[in-house]
């Protein structure tokens, strides 16, 4: 049965709808994980060290906060221009960000780009709501969890070629023919989607107090993640703005006559699981991307481009599981089996890494490539499920919450995992060789120069102590994930609506 308000796309036009949401995901993943190794170039060039880190932080934080917003625009205006402006506003940004003259307008740059690769995520993901029917929605959200695999792959192998043969600006420079073809596909296949007739009213507050309150929380875990304590003053300072600022925002949103994040989402039983559910896995699939090179580096002895090559069973296990989900909650019509499987398998993986030698290629690829999958498993069903558990007006925000948890629990897993990681270190014997090197405002990196500057017995004595750390480091993850597991089982095993119903 046709839906009366909303009209049926037929499936060549869902096909290249797909297409053009594709290539905006692929670009927006790309720039998280294409910069990171042209950040020594970066550094040389300008000779400053002091805002390097927020070349890569400022765009996801930007990209954090951006997200929300887009979702409840999305819902008021329509999203095919919404879409088309995180599109122009992330490909100008891009030539900006490969023209800098400066660190400060690298940065500057970096932070519009990220304002638009929130819009590109985010409104992507909500436009497979407004055009594909609950039960079909799983495999083509499988399909844009594969276009983060790839990119977390073909990032830092482009990165790494263009800084090397050609500059670091081309890591920016090459988003500009492919926004722009991202941006004309966008233009002539979207023209088709709903547009709401509702009278749009913006909360101006809302949107004030939601920016300043993530803003401050996302820098104050971004600061931990540096290697700063918990209880420096900087820290303290973002962290009690964020919670007196947002508890101001949510105090508001109740009272907001069309608020920018409705608060009664979050008496919605099944989209908090679904949120939980994502945050953790979130958690434990970043700071693994960023852990685990670094303990093959530091155990073995290995170099960065074979540290790359490391985390390929993981980027391999993310599409497989997201496909098979994808395909099985279209069959079934029942996305909770999925994000079970995937939250039980997620623990058994992890310990498993936690207990084979990153040496034993075999095994440790093995519970690597499980916990790839058990990370596809959950990201787009539990999307899924989020959009299918609220009405069609709240699609957009409610996508874009999904999203937002989904960075929060990346940027918390990186800083909690990596402040964790510091503190074992400060009780090792490691720390009397690195001396004052590991402490507030270091990081993990200070690990392969305190093992390069050890003599062969001791650097040899050093690598065993550092496979230990690790493997605490991994029980700790493994434990930390149990909590994602407690929130899919306590989910409703609810069925996913399909073609023939009506969405109201």
């Amino acid at each position: 049965m046709t839906n009366l308000n909303q009209p049926e796309t037929p499936k060549p036009a869902i096909r290249s709808v797909l297409i053009a949401l594709m290539l905006a995901i692929f670009l927006g993943a790309l720039d998280q994980t294409i910069v990171a190794v042209s950040m020594p170039a970066i550094s040389a060039q300008f000779k400053d060290v002091s805002l390097l880190a927020w070349v890569i932080a400022g765009y996801m934080v930007a990209m954090t906060v951006a997200v929300p917003i887009y979702g409840k625009l999305g819902d008021l205006y329509g999203r095919r221009k919404l879409m088309l402006f995180g599109m122009g506003l992330f490909t100008v940004a891009s030539f900006f960000c490969g023209m800098a003259q400066s660190m400060e307008q690298l940065v500057l740059a970096r932070i519009l780009q990220g304002i638009g690769a929130g819009g590109m995520i985010s409104v992507s993901q909500a436009i497979i709501g407004d055009i594909v029917p609950p039960r079909e929605r799983g495999r083509y959200q499988g399909y844009f969890s594969s276009m983060y695999a790839v990119a977390s792959v073909a990032g830092p192998v482009l990165g790494g070629y263009m800084t090397e043969y050609l500059s670091w600006r081309w890591v920016f420079l090459i988003n500009l023919p492919l926004g722009l073809g991202a941006w004309l596909v966008a233009n002539r296949t979207l023209v088709g989607l709903p547009v709401p007739q509702r009278k749009p009213i913006i909360d101006y507050l809302g949107t004030l107090l939601m920016i300043i309150g993530l803003t401050a929380l996302l820098l104050g875990i971004t600061q931990v993640g540096q290697g700063h304590s918990w209880r420096s003053a900087e820290v303290l300072g973002l962290l009690g703005c964020a919670v007196v600022v947002l508890a101001l925002f949510v105090w508001h949103e109740h009272r907001a006559r069309e608020p920018l994040l409705p608060m009664h989402l979050f008496a919605n039983r099944n989209a908090i699981f679904c949120w939980c559910t994502i945050f953790f896995t979130s958690f434990q699939a970043i700071s693994l991307i960023v852990l685990m090179p670094l303990r093959f580096q530091s155990v073995t002895g290995a170099g960065a481009d074979s540290a790359a090559l490391h985390l390929l069973p993981l980027a391999i296990g993310l599409p497989i599981g997201a496909y098979f989900a994808g395909r099985r909650t279209s069959v079934t019509g029942r996305y909770k089996p999925m994000i079970l499987s995937g939250a039980l398998l997620m623990p058994i993986s992890i310990l498993g890494m936690a207990f084979s030698a990153p040496q034993d290629l075999l095994m440790s690829s093995l519970f690597m490539l499980f916990s790839g999958i058990a990370s596809g498993m959950q990201f787009p069903t539990s999307l899924v499920g989020t959009q299918n558990s609220v009405a069609q007006r709240d699609i957009g925000v409610a996508t874009s919450t999904t999203n937002l948890f989904r960075s929060l629990g990346g940027a918390v897993g990186v800083a909690l995992m990596s402040a964790l990681l510091l503190a074992l270190l400060q009780d090792s014997s490691f720390a009397h060789l690195a001396g004052s090197a590991i402490g507030e405002g270091s990081s993990g990196n200070v690990l392969l120069d305190g093992l390069n500057a050890a003599p062969g017995d001791a650097q040899n004595a050093l690598r065993a102590e550092l496979l230990l750390t690790f493997r605490h480091l991994l029980m700790v993850s493994a434990a930390v994930s149990l909590l994602g597991l407690a929130a899919a089982i306590a989910m409703p095993n609810n069925v996913l609506r399909g073609r023939e119903d009506k969405v109201r």
